[in-house]
């Protein structure tokens, strides 16, 4: 139960930080943080996330 919740948590927080790092690329950035590693973070984070979810879901 606890790795799915973190799962999730990490999904989410991936995705966000994958918009955030889009936008400041191409666009307007929204945070001062640099965007090319709110983007890299955001995709381990999002991927790592995604990954926990399939193996709980593959047992």
């Amino acid at each position: 139960m606890a790795i799915k919740i973190i799962g999730i948590i990490l999904t989410i927080a991936g995705a966000i930080g994958l918009v955030f790092g889009v936008l400041g690329i191409f666009g307007t950035p929204i945070i001062n943080l640099n965007s090319w590693a709110m983007t890299i973070l955001g995709f381990i984070f999002f991927v790592s996330g995604i990954g926990m979810l399939k193996k709980l879901g593959d047992s």
